[in-house]
């Protein structure tokens, strides 16, 4: 079909659809009832408690859970007391799940390229009762190893149920646990070793090659604990001699079988240090954040009454737990009661890079209803739909994209499609397994189409919400009402959320339509500060009258119902050559929704008055579009060089920025294109995937340079 009868073909659809509508309306009026719902959209978030000349606070109005009225009476004050309370609720129900793995095949490609795939099964569960025991008999076995209560403990692993129970032993002796990602740089673990002076390291059969490296370089190590592989003998010659390599079983086994003569179980306070979590570093050393257990009972108290958790649910754990929105996540499934299944993004789908066709990826088996994401997961989700989509041919394309827009009409106007969403979404939802029914989104802002997109081609809820290590991960988030996109929500009943003038980027909190200025967030949830790091510490917290506040560096501005949006970073902003100002991060998240952008990052000089961008393309859109220009032949590297294809590129952009629309000077006015994959091995973007700008400005300074040429 051309384009010609494609276009006819959709226009008949439309005039039948328009019909239907017609004909329908009263009946879906009466049944849906969109003006509800509207009023929920519409409803007061929060209100202004207190402004000054240079200062605005806002707090949400309180609202008290079940789970805040029996951690008040039964004087819950610890995460170790909280665990407690879940293992002895919900002894008998499934807590952590694990997909086995039969074993690992080679699988031809159909260019001949060979991939390792698995073969997998079910998922095996352990219940609230074994992890109960497990965590508790774990916890022991680290004191009989010689470790003492409040001695820091790293665990630097991938995330995986192991991880969750020596977590939980360890609150449970009042160990303080030391978080490091898996992904992190070499040196950036050895800083994070070092700095927190342990003698105790947890870790994986799969990153015990890297501490071979690094152990060397850390002189106060003296025992790995690891954690097994399913297919694989864990080898444990050849390292670094004095260090004694310890199962993870062997030490639950030591806690359970030991004579306990004499021996104290330590209990944590309200004031000790739970965690010490390092962020991923987007620039230098990553700083170590001081969490109470004080700080993570509240921020769990304070997301009670948002993300309506039933225990019916199933969550679908894949995000590092080294980062604080995991985390806090599977600590309040555990509270719950929700069952939570382990995944990883080779394995999650049908088809994941590493699952074998045929086998079922780990949504389709587990057929999870929660799920946590950051936008770089979401926007690979976007973008992975639409390629699939146009493989279908240009008459779907065109449907499906047709059926997007009208669902999304009718969606911002509070009602459902059902036909729509069986007839053109429904295999979209089954990609999730297709029981998912909440999406809660945070790590960095979430550009508005892919939020638009996302929520409507899966049909519920994502839930975008904003927080820091430094506040628990807890500061606002988005009821499941509102049906804006590029907010963050009201705050959270532990938070107030305060905004304060920064002249310097022409933000006060008296503009017009709505008051802006840097976000301040204050609560029991702020950290105690930056671990060995005063001068950090006193640069970003503050104490008034009792209450603790964080400096965020971002930029806000509240809305009417007490929303709050993030419209800049001041580490982000440059000023151009004749006083504009632009938000790099904010044209970077602008732009990442185009097609072709695998990562990007905008750099502005200030003599300049334009910004230019260099972009890791990704390969298979970049080869068609060179195919649309007649370049078949040539590699990935000579076609990141080529300059006609480098334009082609360009007027994407350029076009992308303008539905955006980008100011003028906002836009790119040149572009690099590097066959670089940008990872946190080769130190371009951090753990979380965040770009580290500076290591990407001085990589590519040539090539800046050559584009303000």
């Amino acid at each position: 079909m051309g384009d010609f009868g494609v276009s006819v073909a959709i226009n008949i659809i439309k005039a039948g659809v328009l019909v239907y509508d017609v004909l329908t309306y009263p009946v879906y009026a009466l049944w849906q009832r969109p003006w509800q719902r509207q009023d929920t959209t519409n409803k007061q978030r929060a209100h202004n408690i207190s402004t000054n000349d240079s200062e605005v606070i806002y707090r949400a109005e309180a609202k008290v859970t079940d789970l805040e009225v029996e951690f008040t009476r039964k004087n819950i004050t610890t995460l170790k007391e909280a665990l407690d309370l879940a293992f002895k609720k919900h002894a008998h129900k499934k807590a952590l799940g694990t997909r086995k793995i039969f074993k690992e095949t080679d699988e031809v490609q159909k260019n001949g390229k060979v991939f390792k795939k698995y073969e997998m099964g079910d998922y095996s569960w352990l219940s609230f009762a074994e992890m109960d025991e497990m965590s508790f008999w774990f916890g022991r076995g680290l004191r009989l190893h010689g470790h003492k209560p409040q001695e820091n403990l790293v665990i630097f692993s991938e995330s995986r149920y192991e991880w969750l129970v020596c977590a939980a032993g360890a609150f449970r002796q009042n160990i303080a646990v030391c978080t490091l990602y898996a992904t992190l740089g070499d040196d950036a673990v050895v800083h994070g070793i070092n700095e927190t002076e342990v003698r105790h390291i947890i870790t994986s059969h799969d990153l015990l090659p890297k501490l071979k490296t690094i152990l060397p370089r850390c002189p106060k190590v003296t025992r790995v604990i690891y954690f097994g592989d399913q297919l694989r003998h864990t080898d444990v010659t050849g390292y670094k001699e004095g260090v004694t390599f310890t199962s993870f079983m062997e030490v639950v086994d030591k806690g359970k079988d030991a004579n306990y003569t004499g021996f104290k179980d330590v209990s944590p306070a309200p004031n000790d240090t739970a965690i010490i979590m390092y962020t991923s570093g987007s620039t230098g050393n990553p700083k170590g954040v001081i969490l109470t257990h004080k700080n993570l009972v509240s921020a769990l108290i304070a997301y009670s009454p948002v993300l309506d958790v039933t225990p019916d649910d199933i969550y679908l754990g894949y995000l590092p737990l080294a980062h604080v929105l995991e985390l806090m996540a599977e600590c309040i499934m555990l509270l719950y009661g929700v069952p939570m299944g382990y995944s990883t993004p080779l394995t999650m789908t049908d088809r994941s890079s590493k699952v074998k066709r045929g086998t079922p990826g780990d949504v389709t088996v587990l057929k999870p209803t929660l799920m946590p994401a950051v936008p770089l997961i979401l926007d690979r989700l976007y973008k992975g739909i639409l390629e699939k989509v146009a493989d279908q041919g240009p008459f779907l394309t065109a449907l499906f994209n047709y059926a997007l827009e009208y669902k999304k009409k009718w969606y911002h106007r509070g009602w459902d499609t059902p036909i729509c969403n069986f007839a053109i979404f429904r295999k979209i939802r089954a990609l999730m397994g297709g029981h998912i029914r909440l999406i809660a989104a945070g790590g960095a802002p979430l550009p508005p189409d892919t939020h638009d997109f996302v929520r409507i081609t899966l049909g519920v809820p994502v839930m975008q919400g904003y927080g820091l290590t430094e506040s628990c991960a807890c500061a606002t988030i988005m009821d499941s009402d509102d049906l804006s996109t590029g907010r963050v929500g009201a705050p959270l009943t532990v938070n107030d959320i305060k905004l304060i003038n920064w002249e310097e980027g022409n933000y006060r909190i008296t503009d017009k339509p709505n008051p802006r200025g840097e976000v301040v967030i204050g609560g029991d949830n702020i950290a105690l500060g930056y671990y060995k790091n005063p001068e950090k510490t006193a640069e970003d917290f503050y104490e008034v009258d009792g209450r603790r506040w964080f400096k965020t560096g971002d930029i806000g501005e509240f809305h009417s119902d007490g929303s709050l949006k993030i419209i800049d970073r001041k580490k982000d902003l440059v000023k151009l050559q004749f006083g504009e100002y632009v938000s790099l991060g904010k044209v970077e998240a602008e732009l990442k929704v185009c097609p072709i952008v695998e990562n990007l990052c905008v750099y502005g000089d200030p003599s300049k008055n334009h910004v230019v961008v260099i972009v890791s393309p990704n390969p298979r859109i970049l080869k068609e579009i060179a195919a649309k220009l007649g370049k078949t032949n040539t590699n990935f590297e000579a076609l990141c060089q080529d300059k006609d294809v480098i334009a082609a590129v360009t007027e994407e952009l350029n076009a992308t920025a303008k539905k955006a629309k980008l100011l003028k000077f906002e836009i790119p006015g040149a572009v690099t294109l590097t066959p670089d994959l940008w990872t946190p091995d080769n130190g371009l973007v951090t753990a979380a995937f965040k770009i580290k700008r500076r290591a990407v400005e001085s990589r590519y300074q040539d090539a800046i340079k050559r584009m303000y040429a």
